[in-house]
């Protein structure tokens, strides 16, 4: 997770108010303009992905890749932003009663 991945140059017309959203982001991050457009880009990315995730449109490990972390901090977001994803904890225990009683 967290290796460089390959990047695309892509035309886009971005409005004023979000140029000077991102140019402000740089000032106060130190950070070029390129760098604080991405992170806006990403933070909306991550935000629309949780939302995927928590109506049931895509699955844990398919956020992970999108968004290329562990499911494991997939989870930490949903928990952040106050979501329930996947199983519940009476899930879990009834789940792990049901292994044991198939081992015997």
């Amino acid at each position: 997770m967290n290796e460089t991945k390959p990047t695309k140059p892509y035309p886009l017309r971005i409005p004023q108010n979000l140029m000077e959203l991102a140019d402000a982001k740089s000032r106060a991050e130190r950070t070029d303009r390129s760098t604080a457009l991405r992170q806006l880009l990403y933070a909306g990315a991550e935000e629309y992905v949780l939302e995927l995730l928590s109506e049931g449109r895509i699955s844990t490990g398919r956020a992970a890749d999108i968004l290329d972390l562990s499911v494991h901090r997939i989870h930490e977001l949903a928990h952040r932003h106050e979501l329930k994803i996947g199983g519940t904890l009476d899930d879990y225990h009834r789940s792990t009663e049901s292994a044991r009683e198939l081992i015997g």
